[in-house]
Formats: C-alpha cells, sequence, structure tokens
C-alpha cells in the first residue's frame, strides 16, 4: 500500500525529513520561499514547487497524490501572528499568514486526504481560526486529537512547546508516546564535539559553523556570565540601562548561556545574537553558530542548508532554522501516522 504525504509551507524540509526517516515518501514541499529550495530538495530529494498556499488548488495536490491509496497532507502555517514574541497583538491580523489556515482547511476539503497533521504555537488553539479549522475537520469526519508537547520529551535536545494535531479518517490517531521520557538529549550530547571558534571566527570546514562577532562590551558580558545564569551574575557596570527597569528585571535569560548539562532554550529565528535571549556558548565566548542552532533543532550535522558555491546569509539561512519544524519531533508525527494505518489494516484485514 502506497503511502504518500505533501508538506505544505515546507520551508528548508524539517517535518519533511522527519516523515521520510519514518518511512513515509513526502512527494513534494510547497512554500512561498525560493530561498527555501536548495536546502529542501537537496537534503530531501523530494520535489519543491515555489507558490503561496493560497493560491494552491486541491486538483494539483491530489495529481501530485494520484499514485497513493493513503494521501497524507500536512504543514505547519506561518506562527507569527500567534506567537508570545509578536508585539504587535492589537493589530495581528494585518499579517497575511493570519488567514493561511483557513487555506490549508479549503485544501483538505478540496483533497479529503486520509490523514491531516498540523504543527504549530501553542497559542493557537486559543484563536477562534484554530476552532474553525478543527470544525472543518469534524465536518468531514476525521478523528481528530490536538495537545501541546515539548519537543524535548523526543529526543530534541530543545526546550521547544508546540501544538500538534493529528486528524485521520481510518480510526482514532494519536502522537506515540515518549519513548525515554526520562532521558533528556542534552546540549553537551550534540554540541562538544563540534571545533572550538572565537566571536567572529568561521570554522574552515563548515561555513555554517560561523560564530557572530561581538563589541567589547559583549564580550565582557559573556566572559562574565556563568552557564545558566543571568545577567545579575555580571559587574554593575556591565549591565544595561533596561536591566535596572523594573520592566526589563524579567528577562534574566537574556544575554545567557546555555548549560552542558541541560536541554537549550528555544530556537527562534535570532539564536545567532548574543543578545536576544540564552544563546550564549556554554564554554566559549560567543553565541551559538548556526550549525549548532541547526543541530539543537535536531537537524543532521550534515543538513546542507546552502550550496557550497554560496555565501552565507546568516540573517536568511538563521530565519530558515528558527522557523523549521524539528526532524525529530517530524519523525514521531510520521511513526504515528503509521501506527493509524497499521491499526486501521488490522481491523480491515489489509
Amino acid at each position: 500500500m502506497k503511502i504518500g504525504a505533501v508538506d505544505l509551507f515546507c520551508g528548508i524540509g524539517g517535518l519533511t525529513y522527519g516523515l521520510q526517516k519514518a518511512g513515509i515518501d513526502v512527494v513534494a514541499g510547497i512554500d512561498s520561499d525560493p530561498s527555501c529550495e536548495f536546502a529542501y530538495v537537496e537534503n530531501n530529494h523530494s520535489r519543491f514547487i515555489n507558490e503561496g498556499v493560497e493560491d494552491v488548488e486541491g486538483i494539483e495536490i491530489r495529481n501530485l497524490l494520484r499514485a497513493c491509496e493513503i494521501k497524507v497532507l500536512v504543514g505547519c502555517a506561518p506562527c507569527q501572528p500567534f506567537s508570545n514574541h509578536q508585539r504587535d497583538k492589537q493589530n495581528r491580523k494585518k499579517y497575511r499568514y493570519w488567514g493561511l489556515l483557513n487555506e490549508f482547511a479549503r485544501i483538505i476539503t478540496e483533497v479529503k486526504p486520509q490523514i491531516v497533521s498540523m504543527e504549530n504555537v501553542p497559542q493557537l488553539q486559543n484563536e477562534a481560526v484554530f476552532n474553525t479549522f478543527v470544525t472543518v475537520l469534524r465536518s468531514m469526519q476525521y478523528h481528530i486529537t490536538y495537545d501541546v508537547v515539548n519537543a524535548s520529551d523526543y529526543g530534541v535536545p530543545q526546550r521547544r512547546r508546540r501544538l500538534i494535531l493529528l486528524a485521520s479518517r481510518l480510526g482514532q490517531i494519536r502522537l506515540v508516546e515518549p519513548r525515554h521520557p526520562d532521558h533528556k538529549t542534552v546540549v553537551e550530547d550534540v554540541l562538544k564535539e563540534l571545533p572550538p571558534l572565537a566571536a567572529g571566527e568561521i570554522d574552515k570546514a563548515d561555513k555554517l559553523h560561523c560564530a557572530s562577532a561581538l563589541t567589547d562590551i559583549n564580550l565582557l558580558r559573556i566572559q562574565a556570565s556563568k552557564p545558566g545564569g543571568t545577567w545579575r551574575d555580571w559587574p554593575e557596570e556591565l549591565r544595561l540601562e533596561c536591566h535596572k527597569a523594573k520592566s526589563g528585571k524579567t528577562y534574566v535569560s537574556v544575554y545567557g548561556r546555555m548549560n552542558w548539562d541541560d536541554v537549550a532554550p528555544t530556537i527562534t529565528t535570532q539564536f545567532f545574537n548574543y543578545g536576544t535571549g540564552r544563546f550564549g556558548h556554554p564554554e566559549q565566548d560567543r553565541a551559538i553558530t548556526l550549525r549548532e542552532g541547526a543541530i539543537l533543532q535536531s537537524f543532521p550535522r550534515e543538513y546542507k542548508f546552502i550550496s557550497e558555491y554560496n555565501k552565507v546569509y546568516v540573517k536568511r539561512t538563521a530565519k530558515h532554522i528558527g522557523n523549521a519544524v524539528p526532524p525529530k519531533l517530524g519523525e514521531i508525527v510520521g511513526e504515528s501516522i503509521l501506527e493509524n494505518i497499521r491499526e486501521w489494516q488490522s481491523r480491515n484485514g489489509a
């Protein structure tokens, strides 16, 4: 029985990579950002379609999946309007992303895949657009389950809470349980063996292992920082004015170092910048590199984000990495889908 999937909002392929590792053939990924194409195709050997999801027609997806007996539609609509990091909360609906979950629902009604998966930030479940999405699935007789999980429970070396929805027309579906709930993969497990770097230095063997330069005062700040500590560990003269203000006293992780023996904080699109979170290396006096951020997202070390002939655009690459679905979480979604299919086959003697 041939199982095939299409990955909407595929980005650089984190979800696709995980699904394929689980054993699900992803026949195509669709994304409006053409700069994602190289990484998506190079690592997943799947077709990349540069198209906005709002322009995708159901017949296009059906044609991609026409040889598949079990059709799967997955996606992670951009989460910017729903994220806690969204500062302009009063005007969130001005973002074109706001309606993309409705477009996802429209495509589902046109394609009628047997299985659907959607991943996003936990805050989405409090929005009317999510309730509408669930209502559409229920009207089509999908069995639905959704919950907020921490990616660190599934082997991702990062504290990352995500909303995972699974829906199936084949019967009850659920996310598989963590295999080793008491064991976390920590920063030391995945970063300790990478070559050491100074701030502003690039590894000659891997141009994505590149550390952002630091100003003189930020170099003094990271030198005064303890793993897992806060800016309160610094001498008074190194503290910022915002730290002295009442409103700034709660942001204790900013300018912090990671701990070797703990999971990383949530990898955002700004993880390469020492001053945007607890993104200081546990030991070396610098922020983590693009490669280290990708590894903390659970991408394999050999994952290629750009051509060897191209220049590294740090902000763009960091955005791709920070917005990606961690591949290990994608693999868990894939395993959950396959378990649902096996249960359906067992009930029906297939």
